[in-house]
């Protein structure tokens, strides 16, 4: 984001191993009413933006620097898009350079433009549509837009900020490691970065890190030929290769096992993958998002987490607040699982704002994710329109105050039942409702429940719902 209230206010920095071509810059651009600063190498860029970063507002990049330059502009670009997403970058360049410029947008440049056709009006066109870009109350909205297409709900500063890391890492290729606590919603976070790349309309794929048994580690993520191991039949596809061209989640990378680490070095580093029982190898294409609810730093130090994977997978890094860190945006979460709850169930519940109040001051050790669930529970099963903090308190045991070293009290609806069996008990309601408006019809209720025809089959099965009895009751 922007780190000014105004864009008059800007500093451009312009660098270029061209001496001349810098001066007539930086005339061009102070003329639009820009403070500007001209560099020459590409080190001492990188040194006044460290030292700079909340003046420096936009870059003007030169992609080649001469053959004397320990560094080049690419370099330049992508040490940028690691420490300093918020800064935009327009590529700067000479004949020869196009191809190398298209690259440099996949790294997160915002625009490039050519030395051989540059003219004061060019420039006030690039400026122009960067400065758009750059208005801080507009990007703002737009960037709450984004969050809330991809299912994130956030108004404060710390969220709009992520929205922002979002959309800088998003545009680039490099390898992104999401943290944070459980709950705070690292997988839409992902989701989200997929959408926003260049390989949105190629696949999404999940590695399940901790529900993968060590010993089919290899054959799942890699495939294996047919006969390679006893209970190989047939030659099956890794999650590798299903997400070629896409994205490759690796969920709760922190999960990992030691000795199992060292078999992602080569498939990240080279993007070169062998399937178990072959000799061959396969070139693939894809993009890694890691996220964890550890401290892989300490992980490392303990020897349970090797440094060379955390480096790959850490070419930038997204650290999500927990809720307690934007306990304002507590209410617009709440809004939306009212609306949707409403929505689906022809209903007219609320929360009255003493009750929406409490909420924001709990803490939610289970984030964004324990928050959806209480709210759920209490939608489905508060008889009155109004939901009050008395009707919460039944659903939260908060009973006594905690200690920091005592382990929170189960949440429950009921003595004796946990969440996750009240929540069970929600979905099974949720489901029977849903099958009574279609008559019975699974295709029709598992669209309107937003899972697939399989998911709802098999939620059927585990909640033992008879069927057969929602298509006779219209008879």
């Amino acid at each position: 984001m922007l780190n000014f209230a105004q864009t008059d206010n800007l500093l451009v920095l312009i660098a270029d191993d061209d001496l001349d071509f810098c001066t007539t810059m930086a005339d061009i651009v102070q003329s639009f009413n820009y403070q500007t600063h001209t560099i020459q190498k590409p080190d001492e860029a990188l040194f006044y933006i460290e030292k700079n970063s909340r003046r420096v507002g936009l870059v003007l990049l030169d992609i080649e620097f001469g053959p004397n330059a320990t560094l080049n502009g690419i370099d330049v670009l992508e040490n940028l898009r690691r420490s300093y997403p918020a800064i935009p970058v327009i590529m700067v360049t000479g004949k020869g350079t196009i191809e190398t410029a298209v690259k440099a947008t996949k790294l997160g440049a915002i625009n490039f433009i050519e030395k051989s056709i540059l003219s004061k009006e060019k420039i006030s066109e690039v400026l122009s549509s960067a400065m758009s870009r750059l208005d801080p109350r507009t990007e703002a909205k737009e960037i709450e837009k984004f969050l809330l297409a991809n299912d994130i709900v956030g108004k404060t500063k710390v969220m709009i900020e992520l929205g922002d890391s979002i959309i800088r890492f998003g545009r680039t290729d490099l390898n992104v490691l999401i943290s944070g606590e459980t709950g705070t919603g690292k997988k839409l976070v992902a989701k989200a970065i997929h959408n926003i790349s260049r390989r949105a309309k190629y696949p999404f794929v999940t590695v399940d890190i901790p529900n993968i048994p060590k010993e089919l580690f290899q054959s799942e993520l890699f495939g294996h030929n047919k006969g390679s191991f006893s209970g190989a039949t047939e030659t099956k596809k890794g999650l590798f290769q299903s997400a070629h061209k896409g994205t490759l989640f690796l969920d709760e990378i922190g999960d990992l096992s030691l000795e199992l680490q060292s078999n992602l070095f080569i498939p990240i580093e080279e993007k070169m993958i062998r399937k178990v029982g072959s000799i061959e190898t396969e070139e693939l294409d894809v993009r890694f998002i890691s996220a964890t609810d550890k401290d892989l730093l300490f992980a490392m130090k303990e020897s349970k987490f090797r440094e060379q994977l955390y480096h790959r997978l850490r070419e930038c890094e997204i650290r999500i607040p927990p809720l307690r860190e934007r306990a304002e945006d507590i209410p617009p979460i709440i809004d939306m699982i009212v609306s949707k709850h409403n929505k689906d169930y022809i209903d007219k519940k609320f929360f009255s704002p003493s009750s929406i109040q409490y909420m924001q001051e709990l803490e939610w050790r289970g984030n964004v994710r324990e928050l959806i669930s209480v709210v759920k529970v209490a939608l489905q099963t508060v008889q009155r329109e109004q939901i009050e903090v008395t009707d919460l308190n039944k659903i939260i045991n908060l009973s006594k105050p905690h200690s920091p070293d005592e382990p929170q009290s189960e949440v429950s609806i009921s003595y004796g039942k946990t969440l996750k069996e009240d929540l069970a008990e929600v979905d099974k309601k949720k489901i029977e409702a849903t099958l009574e408006r279609c008559d019975g019809n699974v295709s029709k209720a598992a669209a309107m429940l937003g899972i697939s025809r399989e998911t709802l089959h098999n939620k059927v099965r585990k909640y033992g719902i008879n069927t057969q009895l929602y298509r006779t009751k219209k008879l």
